[in-house]
């Protein structure tokens, strides 16, 4: 019978992951890359910052990415600490991303005390990363109804059934919720918005795009808003 030393690391009980010897050689990953990307440069985002990052978002989808949309959002609490979570971006313009969330949830809250945020979308399997930092409002009502009416009625249910970022007891108290308003809808056709519940805009100061590169020599363009518009210039990784 082998002993302890003859068995192979990653198999020994309690052995930890060794998380510092873990990496990518991002240029085998790229090559494998079905859809090949432009080199990033300044010159790429000469057309502005919505079309790399609406194409990024698109190469995602359309290799299968689960959740292309999604964005790491961080926020300053009221003890001005950073605060993250993963939401979805749900709208996206010249104005900026748009997302959606219960008013009265932790990150709103955040928002209305210090409405300044950055987000973050990544595509490991691409390399891709891109990060939107800016001040961030509520956007219109009429906005909020357009979307609202495109959600699937089990998750306009489950905004109604959560009183989001509050503390519940345990999670069948939290289905009786979801139980209680199914049956106080049940008898209309459509849903309606619950009066707390809307969407934010991210209105961009900064873009910033990241691409993988061999031998941690990425690839990083900002695009900064200023008076005269938008400029780009190049970052060291």
């Amino acid at each position: 019978m082998p002993s302890d030393a003859e068995e192979p690391a990653d198999l020994r009980a309690g052995n930890p992951v060794d998380l510092a010897a873990m990496r990518v050689a991002y240029a085998v990953q790229e090559s494998n890359s079905p859809v090949p990307e432009l080199n990033l440069d300044v010159a790429t985002v000469a057309d502005g910052w919505l079309p790399l990052l609406q194409r990024w978002i698109d190469q995602a989808r359309a290799e299968g990415t689960s959740e292309p949309n999604a964005m790491v959002l961080a926020t300053v609490d009221e003890h001005g600490r950073p605060a993250s979570r993963t939401v979805l971006c749900k709208g996206l313009s010249e104005d900026g991303v748009v997302f959606y969330t219960n008013y009265g949830s932790n990150k709103a809250r955040q928002l209305e005390r210090f409405p300044y945020a950055s987000a973050t979308f990544a595509w490991t399997e691409f390399a891709h990363q891109v990060t939107v930092r800016g001040e961030v409002s509520r956007v219109p009502g009429e906005v909020t109804d357009a979307y609202w009416r495109t959600r699937p009625r089990g998750s306009q249910l489950g905004a109604w059934a959560s009183d989001q970022s509050a503390p519940i007891e345990s999670r069948s108290a939290l289905d009786a919720q979801l139980v209680e308003v199914t049956e106080r809808f049940a008898a209309l056709p459509e849903v309606p918005r619950p009066p707390g519940w809307g969407g934010f805009l991210l209105r961009p100061t900064t873009v910033e795009f990241w691409q993988g590169r061999a031998n941690r020599m990425h690839n990083r363009v900002i695009v900064t808003r200023g008076d005269d518009g938008w400029s780009a210039r190049r970052l060291q990784p």
